[in-house]
């Protein structure tokens, strides 16, 4: 009998570590905005259930990311949000990610589960009006917008975003 569970078990992890190698690798790459926009500008809850308004971060470099914890592109790249978020100056710089129609609880249960503490804006799109303002269309969706509002680059899909390539740019933003 123990044998049998045992059997189970190794094959439940060589499935699992066979899953995690046959993800592909995060890309970096941010696709420029033709035609510049205006970011829309909105208010949503913080994981403190306080209210929070997008255009108080004007004049900062915003990466604006729209995630959901059931999605695994948005899981895999929340390590490289963090690290970015601490490797750019805050005062010039932030990262806020918009959680797609799911609780503070949902979140906070699955934050703690993670093995780095989010120390990024998380707000709640318990609606999707915020995504849909923003034209999300799947998810991970990410936007970097520049410290006048103006949507500048747009990723959809998981990234490295504290790839060197993405600092620099983010940098020639932070400069302009």
């Amino acid at each position: 009998m123990i044998n049998k569970f045992l059997f189970i078990f190794l094959v439940l992890v060589s499935l699992t570590v066979s899953a995690d190698r046959q993800q592909p690798e995060l890309s970096f790459n941010l696709t420029p905005v033709k035609n510049v926009i205006p970011a829309s500008d909105f208010e949503l809850l913080n994981m403190d259930d306080e209210k929070v308004k997008f255009s108080k971060y004007r004049g900062k470099v915003v990466l604006l990311n729209f995630w959901a914890t059931w999605c695994p592109p948005c899981i895999r790249e929340l390590p490289s949000m963090e690290k970015l978020h601490q490797q750019v100056s805050a005062e010039d710089f932030k990262v806020i990610a918009v959680n797609q129609m799911e609780d503070v609880d949902q979140v906070f249960s699955f934050t703690g589960q993670l093995d780095l503490d989010l120390t990024f804006e998380v707000l709640f799109d318990t609606t999707s009006e915020v995504s849909q303002a923003y034209a999300v269309r799947g998810l991970p969706t990410t936007y970097l917008i520049d410290k006048q509002g103006n949507i500048r680059y747009r990723a959809v899909g998981g990234r490295e975003f504290n790839h060197p390539e993405v600092i620099k740019i983010i940098n020639k933003l932070i400069e302009e």
